[in-house]
């Protein structure tokens, strides 16, 4: 008799936190492995600073299922190797939701382990919020269920920046200067194959490929690229990379035009300065512009901790896991990610869709240049007095890009 109390009063534990697993106020950890010392730190800070300020306002009534969001971030020193070993202390932990972005061979790495991970342990399942590792081989050849990516990734942007370098007329002869790793290629790549499609007349005069966050002098980079008469810089740097680069364009008399993914990144409005006056372009999913309730976060950010809001997947993150734990009535990674698959949420920007075949968001993406701040478009990163002006918008459909990838779902 005693043992069967004993049983009954166990089930009834059992079906009590069960139940408590779906219920309001439960806290959800979060831990973001991304560097915060080293070249890249600063955007490392930035990023966290980030997070913690929308993690305090997703929480609880701030988002349709009434958790409340816990955010940390662990240094990984942008390496493959540190960023497993801190893997495997935030699941130790009993973190299930991890998050990262910066470097895509740190993203290919985490997603693979975090693969395993789950395949070993059924019942302490985990998922990889992907906020800016753009490899577009994480969505396609090395897809996994339990990946999402809330960027755009490189092919995408690329679809949409030589969309718009087609249409001008003044440009040429390109240079491609990017980072030697997965990121840097891929941007190489696309623009070969895109403006070939698109501008055929367009010369690729010059290619180079430097050590990721390593170079501090890029005036050996601008020598080679005035002197091959390239009218127009694509590169795909970010952080350290491309604001030493502007400042190196700067200081060394180039007057091109740089086409860019991060103009906007930690650092390089101060490097760009008045200089980079209507001839730095960036494409991305955002941009300090978008106003609205945007703007008043972007304003309330600002105010709190003197620095500027960029990362707009963040809020994508908190909205969509959200809401995908709210449709599936738990915290569950197993019944979440299920959730997530094909979820659709309003955003900052209108409605974006986490697609089903291959855990790629689909998003519009914005054309903007580096000119000074108005009226109009007031917001001036890094107190610069200058902005990023909207030039044009690409709707989802047209930013997207087909998928190869075979999705491999558990049972």
């Amino acid at each position: 008799m005693k043992f069967a109390v004993k049983m009954l009063a166990m089930a009834a534990m059992a079906a009590s936190m069960g139940g408590a697993w779906a219920q309001k106020g439960e806290t959800v950890k979060m831990v973001r492995i991304d560097p915060l010392t080293g070249l890249l730190g600063p955007v490392g800070q930035s990023q966290d600073r980030g997070y913690k300020f929308f993690a305090e306002k997703f929480s609880g009534a701030g988002n349709p299922a009434g958790v409340k969001f816990e955010f940390t971030t662990l240094d990984n020193k942008l390496s493959p190797t540190e960023s497993l070993n801190v893997l495997k202390a935030a699941i130790d932990s009993g973190v299930r939701y991890i998050i990262q972005g910066n470097g895509s061979s740190v993203a290919v790495a985490l997603s693979d382990a975090i693969t395993k991970h789950n395949e070993r342990n059924p019942g302490k399942e985990v998922i990889y919020l992907n906020d800016s590792a753009v490899d577009p081989d994480l969505t396609n050849s090395k897809c996994s269920y339990w990946h999402f990516r809330f960027d755009a990734d490189t092919s995408m942007k690329m679809e949409a920046m030589s969309s718009f370098i087609a249409e001008q007329k003044d440009i040429t002869k390109v240079y491609l200067l990017n980072q030697n790793y997965s990121h840097g290629h891929q941007v190489a790549k696309f623009a070969k194959e895109t403006l070939a499609r698109k501008r055929p007349d367009i010369k690729i005069v010059g290619e180079d490929l430097h050590p990721l966050a390593q170079t501090r002098d890029f005036a050996p980079y601008i020598a080679k690229i005035k002197a091959s008469g390239a009218d127009t810089v694509i590169t795909g740097n970010w952080g350290s990379d491309l604001s030493l680069l502007v400042k190196a364009a700067n200081e060394g008399g180039y007057t091109g035009k740089f086409f860019t993914y991060y103009a906007g990144v930690t650092g390089t409005p101060t490097a760009l300065g008045k200089n980079g006056a209507g001839r730095v372009y960036q494409i991305a999913y955002n941009h300090y512009n978008m106003g609205g309730q945007m703007g008043k976060w972007q304003d309330e950010f600002k105010k709190k901790y003197n620095d500027d809001f960029y990362t707009g997947s963040t809020i994508r993150i908190f909205e969509t896991l959200s809401a995908a734990m709210a449709k599936a009535k738990s915290t569950d990674p197993v019944k979440v990610a299920a959730a997530l698959e094909g979820i659709r949420v309003k955003s900052f920007n209108g409605e974006v869709e986490m697609r089903k075949a291959d855990h790629q968001l689909q998003q519009p993406l914005y054309m903007t240049v580096w000119e000074p701040a108005s009226a109009k478009f007031p917001y001036s990163p890094e107190n610069t007095g200058m902005t990023l002006v909207p030039l044009k918008e690409y709707p989802n459909y047209v930013s997207s890009t087909p998928t190869s990838c075979q999705m491999k779902r558990p049972a």
